[in-house]
Parts: structure tokens; C-alpha cells; sequence
């Protein structure tokens, strides 16, 4: 497109603020839980935005919100762009929301600008791309993408006991589950926004990046069970010890990703939970949960099945037993050509510098690989840093990855 599109980025970052103000942690810290008050209110305040700016607007059975504004060929399939507004606990306030409010601000300044799409554009606010409720994160794209189909909705539940369907219910989301899976052929493309949640970007100077692939994460669950006792009375030969057992596996873990010999291979054990955890017991149990990543889904593979293997191997020398369970094994996106040329072309168009690069944090962007073309537009992340109150990204920065976008879009939507 030719005309010039207007971010306003005093007002977005005025409205980012006003996002982060429904938390349920003291600022600058941000918690926002799916289907808990504080999200249901900060979808409400959301809304009010979609409606200022005359989209029409629906939710699913998840809650899942699309923002449409109708295109002059709406019988086309759209062009979407989106993301989510949960946090895990003590967050920052960026993640996921620069995609959301960038993204209306996008649809807004770009019918100031006149702009006239041949297809529709939607924007597109995820249910719960965070794991922190229900364990599984993406559970919103991954049932419009038919991954969760509603059996296993209805079985997967939080620690309240309630399942993912239960709550959804509770917060008024009441429509039919079945309708969460989005039909074949119902976008063009679909293209997110982000903080990076990195160094690499703010590192080289570049203040664009377009991401080339989604690393694939595969998640599992962890539970050694040995034998209790008292710290003073049960002597060291008898000892079946589960949290000894689990800081060996978590040694492991580091293991299997450093020896595959690229960076891009990862894994992190990032719950350990013991029992009793008295001082003056001994450990009966461990509960770990490990997260294992990888652009390279046979290699991801390869240390999800060395993991297995040494846990076994490791429960068996230290006498306790090993329960491990595979929550789940997604695949790696790669993303359109055609959309990673586009947002190359629209940097270039507003001046700016950018790089390719691979996202090793996945997103609602991995599951809408399977639904259509998709793509990704990073922005700097200060330090790297993100999922604490330290994370930032600069009103410059967020505005400059906003026109990129608008570019993109318009681009992609004729």
C-alpha cells in the first residue's frame, strides 16, 4: 500500500497500561489467569476497545474473540492477526497483548488511512495461550485448530477440579464445543505480533524480526515415588530418596539438550514439587514437570525419548519407582514464504531493518499453522527478558512492529 498508515502510539501505550491494571498482582507484576474475574474483566474492558472501533464481534465456547471488519469480497477467506491477553503469575505486561491492542490499533489506523480490504480482516484474541490454569497451554487454539477436540476438554482440569469446559461454563461461555474447531479454508492467513522474549534482536540493532519457525515443545510430566522416613532414624544404605532421584533426572534433562550440540535444542525442568517437604523428612515423592523444544521435531523426539530412558534407568538405581506421562508432542511450524516476504517488504517500506529468526517459544501461531499460512513479526525485548515484571519493549519499538504489521496485512488482505 501506498498511503501512509498513522500509529497512535501514545495512545496504545496508554491502553497496554490500562490492560495491565487488571491483574491480580501488585504492578509492575501482572497476573491474569483465564476465566477468573480479573480475565473476565479485562476481556470486558477489550471489548469496549473492538466496539470503539466498529468490528463486530463473537465469542466461542472458550471464549475465544474475533473483532471482524468485513471486507469489500467478504465471501474470501479473511486475513487474521492476534494473540492473547492471560499471564502467568507475577508476568510483565507485554507478552501476547502487544499482538492484541498493536493489532486493533492496526485495523484502527488503517481505516483512518482509507484502506479498503478485498478480504476481511479479523483480529483474533486467544483463550489461554498461558498453561498455568489447566496445564496445557494454547488449549483455545489448539480446539480451533482440532488438536483438543471437547472429550479431551472435558477432561483436562486444574487444580479446583474443574475441567477447561466446567470453567469456560462458569465464565459464561456457553456455546456449543463442537463449534470451537474452525472449518477448512476459513483464513487466508493469519500473522502475529510479538515481544521476541530474547536478546537477539535488541543484541544486532535490528528493530524487526520475521520469524522463519516455530520450535516444536513437548511437555511431560514426572512423578518418583520412593519411601518416607525420619531424617534422624532411617540410616543412608536404606534410603530410597525421590528427590535425590529427581535432581538426578533434572541433571539429565540439561543432558539431553546440551549434547545434541545446537542451541536450539532446550529443556527445562520448571516444576519440582516434593512431599512432605518437612525438614526433618525424608522426601517420599517428587512431582517435576519438563518441558523439552526443538525446531528440528526429530530432534525434539530424540531427547523426549532420552528423558524417558534415563528416568528409568536413574528410579531403578535409586529404588524408587518412575511415572512418566507425555501431556503432549506438538509439531514445529514453518512459516509461508510468501507472509515472511511481505513483512520483509513492509520493514523495508517504513525504513527499517530486519532479520530472519527462528521463535523457541511457542505460540497460538503453532496451531494456526494447521488451520492456514501463517507468520510471525518480533519486536526488541530489552535485556531479553519476559514472563516477569521486568519485561519492555519501548513505545517506538511496539509502534514500529504496529506499521510493519499494518503493511503486512493490508499486504495480504488486497
Amino acid at each position: 500500500m501506498e498511503r501512509k498508515v498513522e500509529v497512535n502510539a501514545a495512545r496504545l501505550t496508554e491502553q497496554l497500561d490500562a490492560l495491565a491494571r487488571f491483574s491480580d498482582a501488585p504492578a509492575p507484576a501482572v497476573t491474569r489467569v483465564v476465566y477468573t474475574g480479573t480475565d473476565l474483566k479485562a476481556r470486558a474492558y477489550l471489548k469496549t476497545l473492538v466496539a470503539e472501533v466498529g468490528l463486530s464481534a463473537r465469542e466461542d465456547a472458550l471464549g475465544n474473540l474475533f473483532a471482524r471488519w468485513e471486507g469489500t469480497e467478504p465471501a474470501l477467506p479473511a486475513v487474521a492477526t492476534g494473540s492473547h491477553i492471560d499471564a502467568i503469575p507475577f508476568a510483565g505486561r507485554f507478552d501476547g497483548t502487544v499482538g492484541v491492542l498493536g493489532g486493533l490499533e492496526v485495523l484502527r489506523a488503517l481505516k483512518a488511512s482509507g484502506f479498503a480490504p478485498k478480504r476481511s480482516l479479523e483480529l483474533i484474541v486467544f483463550t489461554a495461550e498461558e498453561p498455568t490454569r489447566f496445564g496445557v497451554g494454547c488449549f483455545g487454539s489448539r480446539a480451533m485448530a482440532g488438536v483438543l477436540l471437547p472429550r479431551a476438554l472435558a477432561e483436562l482440569r486444574g487444580d479446583d477440579g474443574l475441567s477447561v469446559l466446567e470453567a469456560a461454563a462458569r465464565a459464561g461461555f456457553t456455546g456449543n464445543p463442537s463449534d470451537v474447531r474452525l472449518g477448512s479454508g476459513c483464513y487466508h492467513a493469519f500473522v502475529e505480533l510479538h515481544i521476541e522474549q530474547g536478546p537477539r534482536l535488541e543484541a544486532a540493532g535490528v528493530p524487526i524480526g520475521v520469524v522463519s519457525a516455530v520450535a516444536a515443545p513437548a511437555t511431560l510430566h514426572v512423578t518418583l515415588t520412593g519411601a518416607g522416613g525420619h531424617a534422624g532414624a532411617v540410616l543412608m544404605p536404606q534410603r530410597r530418596d525421590a528427590l535425590l532421584a529427581g535432581a538426578e533426572v533434572a541433571r539429565a534433562v540439561e543432558a539431553a539438550a546440551l549434547e545434541t550440540g545446537t542451541p536450539d535444542s532446550v529443556a527445562t525442568v520448571g516444576v519440582f514439587d516434593v512431599h512432605p517437604g518437612a525438614v526433618n523428612s525424608i522426601p517420599s515423592r517428587v512431582f517435576m514437570t519438563v518441558d523439552v523444544r526443538d525446531t528440528d521435531l526429530r530432534r525434539r523426539d530424540g531427547m523426549v525419548t532420552r528423558i524417558r530412558r534415563d528416568t528409568e534407568e536413574l528410579a531403578r538405581k535409586r529404588h524408587v519407582t518412575a511415572d512418566v506421562k507425555l501431556l503432549n508432542a506438538d509439531p514445529p511450524a514453518t512459516c509461508a514464504a510468501d507472509i515472511m516476504e511481505a513483512a520483509h517488504a513492509a520493514a523495508e517500506a517504513e525504513g527499517l531493518a530486519s532479520r530472519t529468526l527462528v521463535s523457541r517459544a511457542y505460540h497460538d501461531t503453532l496451531f494456526m499453522a494447521r488451520v492456514c499460512p501463517v507468520g510471525m513479526i518480533f519486536i526488541p525485548s530489552k535485556d531479553g527478558v519476559s514472563h516477569c515484571p521486568d519485561e519492555y519493549s519501548s513505545p517506538d519499538e511496539i509502534a514500529q512492529g504496529v506499521r510493519v504489521l499494518a503493511r503486512t496485512l493490508a499486504a495480504l488482505a488486497g
